[in-house]
Formats: structure tokens, sequence, C-alpha cells
């Protein structure tokens, strides 16, 4: 996977993430790093670009929502545990959306996967940049 970051001016500055290839076990936590490292240089509106990433497995999951976590100033579950891990996103899900970390373009397969997953009630996704970063 390869991960692009550039920032869009709306009402406030847009960090935009293009992830471009396959979200899986073997790179998920590359993008939680990415993710630590634009945190930490005060980011605190992230647009996740998926629209040049065809699939998604389940450890995305986890590492969407660590990505949540971290930006509303929590620290993220050990993405190690596992079930543990899976389990907290349960938790978080039932909060509602969260407002700091916006998904856009999914494609067909991974939309399928947010949906069936229940990411739709936990992240906005838009199909439309401008409307996307004026979200912010």
């Amino acid at each position: 996977m390869n991960i692009g970051v550039s920032e869009l001016q709306g009402r406030i500055p847009v960090t935009v993430m293009q992830l471009q290839g396959d979200l899986d076990a073997s790179n998920y936590k590359r993008l939680i790093d990415k993710a630590r490292e634009v945190y930490s240089t005060g980011v605190r509106a992230l647009l996740l670009d998926m629209s040049e990433m065809p699939f998604m497995g389940s450890s995305g999951l986890v590492a969407l929502h660590s990505i949540a976590v971290l930006l509303q100033g929590g620290t993220p579950p050990d993405p190690d545990t596992g079930w543990g891990a899976l389990h907290a996103i349960d938790r978080e899900r039932a909060a509602g959306l969260q407002k700091y970390v916006k998904l856009f373009n999914p494609q067909p397969r991974v939309d399928r996967v947010l949906r069936m997953a229940g990411f739709d009630q936990f992240f906005e996704i838009y199909t439309d940049l401008d409307v996307a970063i004026a979200s912010f």
C-alpha cells in the first residue's frame, strides 16, 4: 500500500491521506503509524481517500478504528490483541459518528465491508471531494 498525504483548505485545513492498494494484515500497522505521524504534526481533520484502495480486510477495520481514536486524542487499542481490538470497535461504534476522520470514495468491495461492519454508522462517507472537505 502506498500512502500519500496532502492538505486541502476548507473552513479549516484538512489533511487527505490517499490510500493506494489493498489494506490488509500486511500493512495496516503502517497506516496507523502514518496517521500517528500526521497527528503529531497537529492534524485534527483527516480525510481518508479510498478511491484507489480495491480491497480492505478486517485488519483494515482495526486500522480505521485506531485512527479515529487517535484523532479524538485517545490511545488506540493494541492491534496485536486481535479480538480485543475488534470488540473495542463495537463499543466505539455505539457512540455514533465521530467528527475528526471521514472517508472518501470507497470502492464497491470496500464500501460493502464498511457497511457490513457497521462503519457507515461510525464514519461519514463521501463521494464528492468538495462536500467532504466542507464537512469539517
